[in-house]
């Protein structure tokens, strides 16, 4: 054993692999932080059905928490590390959320993956700086160690509880602007989830990359493959918007539980002048309100880095916006060689992740400012 396991406290009890991909699903749906991160589809196209494991908590016999985490080993060997993307999931579906279930919940990840398996275990929870007080003690308790200060990401949270009324009043005035420019434009609105319109979104996101001459942060093709996986009701949004009868925008958005993702956004060369993008956002703000969402989270922002997109997310959040950090990344260590080979890897990415951030920069030195999207 690479460390000393804890004991769950009186009522809790832990299970692991015991449940298939619909059970899983079905389990998705009783937890208001559930996200496509914790999907079973999103897990097997990044490492692949063996390297996945499902853990469950049980309080006196009741689901009170469950946890995906990807695996990345070397073979036959337990020497390796499990990642748990946006988990455990423990806030119920109707919104109730209880420290302790946390607790528990992380405490049954440390003795099943550090203590049981001797791997390195790797948290980003849906937590933010506001939670900072709460759970960055019990992390701290519970064996985890948080990874430097400036990896903390930032995002912006939109909250969705007021009406459609109230959320365009709320923005800022140069979105407003745009909006209305869009609106008069005439553009013909699309949305689905079938692969079609996957495909013509993949069009248009592809020649904003060419554009733009940024490297991609994810792979626009692995979420195609686990769309295609993911059951109807856990499938994401594509709205595309079109003028004339060529697509000119398009966003994908994934709403699991009470909080909807942002995931990509892209506007082709010709939709440029089109404002589609305003006209997407505002129709997909429409369909969350109907569909229940709570939350808008736009998934990333930089302002240095990247100020036309924070200025679009910004503006469009406006007042029912909430600039947020995530508390951040929290390990617990394994196995000696399990820590090792883990802290081997980092420094490795790190190195290639500073080269990767040089070559941006000549690259726009040569460029000039990057449009906006």
């Amino acid at each position: 054993m690479a460390r000393r396991m804890q004991q769950l406290d009186p009522g809790y009890t832990a299970e692991v692999d015991t449940v298939d991909e619909p059970t899983w699903h079905q389990l998705l749906k009783g937890f208001a932080d559930a996200n496509i991160y914790q999907t079973w589809p999103y897990a097997e196209a990044i490492c692949g059905r063996r390297n996945m494991s499902h853990l469950v908590l049980r309080k006196d016999g009741a689901i009170a928490a469950i946890a995906q985490a990807r695996i990345a080993k070397f073979p036959f060997i337990n020497i390796g590390i499990a990642y748990i993307r946006w988990g455990p999931l423990w806030r119920g579906a109707a919104g109730e959320s209880h420290a302790d279930t946390f607790r528990q919940a992380v405490r049954a990840l440390r003795n099943e993956f550090a203590c049981k398996r001797g791997l390195v275990l790797r948290l980003l929870p849906i937590l933010f700086d506001v939670d900072a007080k709460c759970f960055s003690t019990v992390l701290a308790e519970e064996g985890f160690s948080s990874a430097p200060e400036h990896e903390r990401s930032r995002t912006i949270l939109m909250d969705l509880r007021p009406s459609l009324e109230e959320l365009r009043d709320g923005m800022l005035a140069h979105w407003k602007r745009e909006l209305k420019v869009a609106q008069r434009n005439a553009l013909e609105t699309i949305e689905g989830t079938e692969p079609e319109l996957f495909d013509l979104f993949i069009g248009i996101y592809k020649e904003m990359v060419s554009r733009k001459k940024f490297i991609e942060p994810n792979d626009i093709y692995q979420f195609r493959r686990i769309q295609a996986q993911l059951p109807d009701e856990l499938k994401m949004k594509i709205m595309l918007c079109r003028s004339g009868k060529d697509p000119c925008s398009g966003l994908i958005c994934s709403a699991i539980g009470n909080t909807a993702v942002y995931l990509f956004g892209a506007t082709s060369n010709m939709g440029m002048k089109s404002r589609g993008s305003y006209l997407l956002q505002w129709k997909l703000l429409e369909r969350l309100k109907t569909n229940g969402a709570l939350v808008y989270n736009l998934n990333g922002i930089n302002p240095t880095k990247n100020p036309g997109t924070y200025k679009f997310k910004n503006d469009l959040a406006g007042r029912n916006g909430r600039d947020v950090r995530f508390l951040g990344r929290f390990d617990s260590p394994g196995s000696l060689l399990s820590t090792l080979c883990v802290g081997c890897g980092d420094s490795a990415r790190g190195m290639y992740r500073t080269l990767r951030r040089f070559q941006g920069t000549v690259r726009d030195l040569r460029l000039g400012p990057r449009m906006a999207n």
